[in-house]
């Protein structure tokens, strides 16, 4: 049985799916707003699916990602997408 390993070329994969760059340019007052419109545009329900979003542990199709870009863009953020 052969055993994966998580090299940095693969972590590195995965922030470029990331949206938290984006988010953490949000002021506070923000957050809980973006978190619900993100959550509704991505049809997910649970905080720890938005994370796995957030991280990038899962590329967004290509609606998604206009999606999140313009929700972000409400907020006057245009730099999305990366780890923070």
């Amino acid at each position: 049985m052969e055993t994966k390993t998580i090299t940095n070329e693969m972590k590195e994969k995965d922030t470029d799916f990331s949206f938290e760059r984006g988010w953490y340019q949000l002021k506070q007052r923000d957050v809980k707003e973006v978190r619900v419109k993100i959550m509704s545009a991505l049809c997910i329900t649970t905080r720890m699916a938005f994370l796995d979003r957030m991280k990038g542990k899962y590329i967004p199709k290509v609606t998604e990602a206009k999606a999140i870009e313009g929700i972000f863009a409400d907020y006057g953020i245009k730099d999305v997408w990366g780890a923070a």
